[in-house]
């Protein structure tokens, strides 16, 4: 198990998954989001490449529309 705080609040992950598989299990379009993981802005495509572990650190910010 992984402890890791997303946005200010401890979560607990039973195995290890990637950055997309957590945005995906939470219905999150990859799309209309900026992460910062471990204080470092995310370029989309690397999403997949990175494995949330103990300790981790996420900002998920979505975009919206409107004015």
């Amino acid at each position: 198990m992984a402890q890791v705080r997303i946005n200010g609040k401890e979560r607990e992950l039973p195995e290890p998954i990637s950055l997309l598989q957590l945005l995906q299990e939470r219905g999150i379009d990859p799309r209309t989001v900026v992460v910062e993981y471990n204080y470092e802005i995310v370029p989309r495509d690397q999403y997949e490449q990175i494995t949330l572990r103990d300790g981790d650190t996420l900002e998920i910010v979505q975009m919206t529309a409107g004015g």
